[in-house]
């Protein structure tokens, strides 16, 4: 069974760095993707950042394109977000998923608080 598992959430402080990881095990499969998304207090779960598996293209939300960067150590199956200059709009649950021919595998969520 195929698993997503994020880590590397936490509170912060609005200017600070934080980097969270996320990791696929289990069967192999072909996976499509790798990418993050977001869920703020109160809001819709909406797109951060992705990295397509074959060639490393990478595409970002238009509000994290010049904050936040994917990347990923392929033979692991891992894909990393460090966020940079993070301000509390950044406060939300962060789920990575694992994207197969067939749909996405969501992992369970990390949560990043940045205080102001």
């Amino acid at each position: 069974q195929v698993q997503v598992v994020e880590s590397g959430g936490g509170l912060v402080q609005t200017g600070e760095s934080l980097r969270l990881s996320c990791t696929c095990t289990g069967r192999p499969f072909n996976m499509y993707a790798m990418g993050w998304f977001r869920q703020a207090p109160g809001k819709e779960r909406e797109f951060v950042a992705s990295m397509r598996w074959s060639g490393g293209s990478t595409y970002y939300a238009d509000s994290v394109k010049d904050q936040f960067t994917i990347s990923r150590e392929k033979a692991r199956n891992t894909v990393y977000l460090q966020m940079r200059n993070l301000k509390p709009e950044d406060t939300a649950v962060y789920y990575c998923y694992a994207e197969a021919p067939n749909g996405k595998i969501w992992g369970q969520g990390t949560l990043v608080t940045v205080s102001s």
